[in-house]
């Protein structure tokens, strides 16, 4: 089934860190939405990556990346949110 596996291209962005666009393999990349790109800024092929649905991603749910890569033509993985205050250690002073 097609949509149990997804061969797709993966781009590291120039203007933020850790912010990554998923397509799929072949994609035309200026077929992609102009104000995605001006966000994105210049690409970098990472690599290309089969997604299959029982191989999960380290920081994506996989069948979310797959179902928006078939409905929009990409995913955009964006940087991780800053640390939550209380996990952060604590600094005692006494």
């Amino acid at each position: 089934m097609s949509s149990e596996y997804l061969l797709c291209s993966i781009f590291r962005s120039s203007k933020r860190t850790e912010m990554y666009l998923y397509v799929k393999k072949g994609t035309e990349l200026d077929s992609l939405p102009e104000p995605l790109m001006k966000q994105f800024g210049d690409m970098s092929l990472v690599m290309d990556l089969l997604l299959r649905e029982e191989r999960p991603l380290a920081r994506a749910d996989v069948k979310k990346v797959m179902a928006m890569i078939q409905e929009q033509g990409f995913y955009l993985q964006m940087p991780p949110a800053e640390q939550e205050p209380s996990l952060m250690p604590r600094h005692d002073n006494a």
